[in-house]
């Protein structure tokens, strides 16, 4: 009896297998490549609950990034401010401004502005801001020229890459401490004065899994 079927079928079940495999990783590196925060969150700019301009006041007023964000030397995160702080210049400036309303509605209530996260690490990701700045690393490593942003927006890519070049390689990237939060200041040409830094302070980061994931 003939058979049913051609000899080429006989193979069918590997070439699904193997066609398979070849798809599967292909996806899997795809997606691993692809869905990080280097091309899922680079550019996020949300629109928030108040316009407030980075550009204004760290730039052209010339205001020290930890007027507003007064634990990032002490803590793990940057705390953003209370309306308190906000209320601190506008009971005086712009006091009767109707875009400030909601500011001057939390001061009174004291219910804060949703305010949108932009920066977000992953909750498996252990990060201590206080720590980086206190070692001459500075906003503008992680976050851009936040003081040119009229609206932030998530600048870098803040991935395990990202870091690990940071942390493999970190006198490019320190400063004086008195410069930490001049989000302008560029190192003298020809110079890498991070190389004395990591010296003085022993900056030693290490590139370890439990120096991240804890």
């Amino acid at each position: 009896m003939s058979d049913v079927f051609p000899k080429w079928t006989n193979k069918l079940p590997l070439m699904v297998i193997v066609g398979g495999a070849l798809v599967g990783g292909a996806m899997t590196m795809a997606v691993t490549h692809y869905v990080s925060p280097k091309y899922t969150r680079v550019g996020y700019q949300p629109i928030q609950p108040v316009s407030f301009s980075h550009a204004v006041h760290a730039d052209q007023l010339g205001m020290d990034c930890r007027y507003c964000h007064n634990g990032v030397e002490k803590s793990w995160y940057s705390n953003v401010p209370s309306a308190s702080t906000c209320m601190n210049c506008h009971n005086q400036v712009l006091k009767d401004d109707p875009r400030l309303a909601l500011v001057r509605e939390s001061y009174k209530t004291g219910k804060p502005i949703p305010w949108v996260q932009i920066h977000k690490l992953p909750d498996y990701v252990f990060f201590n801001h206080s720590v980086h700045v206190n070692r001459g690393v500075s906003c503008v490593e992680c976050h851009g020229p936040v003081n040119k942003m009229d609206e932030v927006k998530h600048a870098k890519s803040l991935g395990m890459p990202f870091c690990l070049e940071c942390h493999r390689d970190p006198e490019k990237r320190l400063r004086p401490l008195s410069e930490v939060y001049n989000l302008d200041w560029k190192a003298p040409e020809g110079t890498v004065p991070g190389e004395k830094f990591v010296h003085d302070w022993k900056v030693l980061p290490g590139d370890s899994c439990s120096v991240c994931h804890r």
